[in-house]
């Protein structure tokens, strides 16, 4: 196929072999086995969550009387330090009330969008306590002040390194927030739903499987199944990392059961939340709940609608929470109760810009995770000390990390053999040796095929490695808002297998193919720009490669605000959890020789002189331990003569 579809096509197929023998539990046994290496497998995915909750300290920020009802404006803290902003929507009634956990999706104003709105109020005139939070990273909860803000791409993107994706966070804020309710006295405790649409519908199905506290499930216009995510553009917030190696979105849909599922799809909706792709999902979903003797207890509705939650979607949830919540009624549609919206200001806690300034945002929290994860990775003393840890982190890198899939030397891999270029003088005296230029750029870039030349003018043979899903082997599209490969980047991430792990996977692909078929060469691995980090995981776990050059590579996966100029796919989950920062990478090559030239911070700026020296202090010490000082070399500049001079 034609290079832009060749890695499309590869992720597909990997998926379809993955999953391909799915089939529905034979039995109830074999269900609640499926369902406990399923929760495990989650939760693994999803990253330590703490051990013990968070003091949830809520606070007031005003109420609003209404007729009938009225709204509370309230935080909570989830994690410590991090606080959620709700509304509290609380009917005038007596008696312990059945509450609804509302999630909005990507409507632009979060908690506070009128069409988010509308279901929260239509809940509470028909008598129903209603908690509504902003997701982490969108509404009040934003990097900014300002609603309106996406929590996606970018800015979800720095949780990966910590191992923490935003799917599993939303999860544990959900059930911190059923928490929250618990301690309300007009809510009963065994009564208790949650809904939403789009992403919100995500989080609904993701936290209604897995806290059993909630009795009665409805995503809406998000429910289909992963594979039909590969060649589409969904939100960061909706990865779950290697969820095709155990499940299918199935799988979480049957969690629910015996408790009460309604699945809520539109005619008009993109292809990956379809009617036809909620159908197969819920074809092997249906079973389980039959399993339990529950079948009337799953339902799909359907509308002739784009993506929405519009009125008679509503109204379906209605009925459905009615049912399973009040014990009233059959399920059945039930009218939408008149109701005024409020202007979306109105709802904030912290109207306009008055926000705390330390409040902690989705960068802000990873980084402070990525600080205690690093705490005890940068304490070598002596030499056979760091050769210890080295051994560790090389192991985490190479099973953890990076962990190999079998499918990687299989026909359907769009393989390296066909993506690089050999120039030079192999065959005549007097080669230096060979060096292998990584190419990860988005178009053709002067500054690489300039530094080409000068290395073939200087009597290197190089051999230039266009990485899979970049450059010409790119595909259409693939970059939303920050992210330059955003959708190949995400892909890979539902298949367990990150594009840092498949573009390392190349370079020792590329070794074997060429030393194979050549007179052995000292190699020198060049790395301009994201390629150096790759330049970086290829060298720490290859001793064929002699020597590194990092060229305007990331020197910290650590930062306080969204990545700008970097890629999705060198922030493969956990690398700061299991192995370390850049630098610590940048240590395991040690004592071979390593230049850093030009590094640049997560906003794309390069590193004075100072700073550079401070980055990367770590390997400089490791170098030192290892009585090879002279071979770690810091340029803060990347000018081609100076990392010429400093290969001589």
């Amino acid at each position: 196929s034609e290079p832009s579809r060749a890695f499309e096509h590869y992720i597909k197929a990997r998926a379809a072999e993955l999953r391909g023998n799915d089939k529905a539990p034979a039995s109830l046994a074999a269900w609640n086995q499926q369902r406990t290496a399923l929760r495990n497998n989650l939760r693994h995915a999803w990253g330590a969550w703490p051990s013990q909750a968070a003091p949830l300290n809520p606070q007031s920020h005003g109420v609003l009387q209404r007729d009938g009802y009225h709204v509370e404006k309230l935080s909570f803290q989830t994690l410590p330090g991090v606080r959620m902003t709700a509304n509290a929507y609380v009917p005038a009634k007596a008696g312990k009330l059945p509450a609804v956990l509302c999630v909005h999706g990507h409507w632009p104003g979060a908690k506070q969008d009128p069409v988010v709105q509308s279901r929260c109020l239509g809940l509470a005139k028909l008598g129903f306590f209603v908690l509504v939070v902003d997701a982490f990273g969108a509404g009040e909860r934003g990097v900014g002040k300002a609603l309106g803000e996406y929590h996606g791409e970018m800015t979800a993107a720095t949780l990966f390194p910590v191992g923490l994706p935003l799917s599993g966070l939303q999860v544990y804020e959900n059930m911190r927030a059923v928490d929250y309710l618990l301690t309300r006295p007009e809510v009963d405790g065994n009564r208790l739903g949650i809904t939403g649409a789009s992403g919100g519908g995500n989080q609904t199905m993701y936290a209604g499987a897995f806290d059993e506290r909630f009795k009665a499930v409805v995503p809406v216009c998000s429910v289909g199944n992963y594979q039909a995510y590969l060649g589409t553009a969904c939100c960061m917030c909706e990865v779950v990392p290697g969820a095709l190696r155990f499940t299918e979105e199935w799988g979480l849909l049957a969690m629910v059961a015996p408790r009460a599922l309604m699945v809520i799809s539109a005619t008009k909706d993109s292809p990956q939340f379809s009617i036809r792709e909620a159908q197969k999902s819920l074809l092997l979903a249906g079973p389980v709940f039959g399993l339990h003797g529950k079948s009337a207890n799953l339902r799909h509705a359907t509308f002739e609608s784009p993506h929405a939650y519009n009125q008679p979607m509503r109204e379906a949830m209605y009925g459905w929470m009615t049912r399973h919540l009040k014990g009233e009624g059959d399920g059945s549609p039930i009218a939408e109760p008149r109701f005024q919206t409020e202007a979306p200001e109105m709802l904030r806690c912290f109207p306009g810009q008055t926000r705390p300034d330390d409040w902690v945002t989705i960068p802000k929290f990873a980084a402070a995770e990525a600080r205690k994860l690093l705490a005890g990775k940068t304490s070598a003393h002596t030499a056979a000390t760091w050769q210890a840890q080295a051994k560790l982190a090389r192991t985490a890198l190479e099973n953890q990390v990076l962990a190999a899939d079998v499918s990687d030397n299989k026909q359907s891999q769009p393989a390296s053999r066909s993506n690089f270029q050999s120039q030079g003088v192999s065959g005549k005296a007097g080669v230096r040796g060979l060096v292998l230029f990584l190419d990860a750029s988005t178009e053709a870039d002067q500054t690489i095929k300039a530094t080409v030349k000068t290395l073939l003018d200087v009597r290197f043979q190089v051999l230039t490695l266009s990485l899979r899903a970049t450059g010409a082997n790119g595909i259409s599209n693939d970059k939303i808002g920050r992210a330059p490969d955003h959708n190949t980047g995400q892909w890979s991430l539902w298949l367990g297998r990150p594009l840092l792990a498949q573009w390392t996977h190349e370079v020792r692909v590329a070794l074997d193919q060429h030393l194979k078929a050549n007179p052995p060469l000292p190699v020198t691995v060049i790395g301009q720009g994201p390629a150096g980090v790759v330049a970086l995981c290829a060298a720490a776990l290859e001793p064929r490669i002699k020597r590194v050059v990092s060229i305007g590579s990331l020197a910290s996966y650590i930062t306080e605000v969204p990545y700008e100029g970097q890629r999705i796919g060198l922030l493969a989950p956990g690398i700061v959890r299991d192995v370390g920062d850049i630098p610590q990478l940048a240590a395991l090559i040690a004592p071979r020789p390593l230049i850093i030239a030009g590094a640049v911070n997560a906003s794309g700026a390069t590193l004075e002189a100072g700073t550079l020296r401070e980055q990367f202090a770590f390997p400089r010490r490791i170098y030192q331990l290892q009585k090879a000082d002279a071979a770690l070399t810091l340029l803060p500049s990347t000018s081609t003569e100076a990392i010429l001079r400093a290969l001589e």
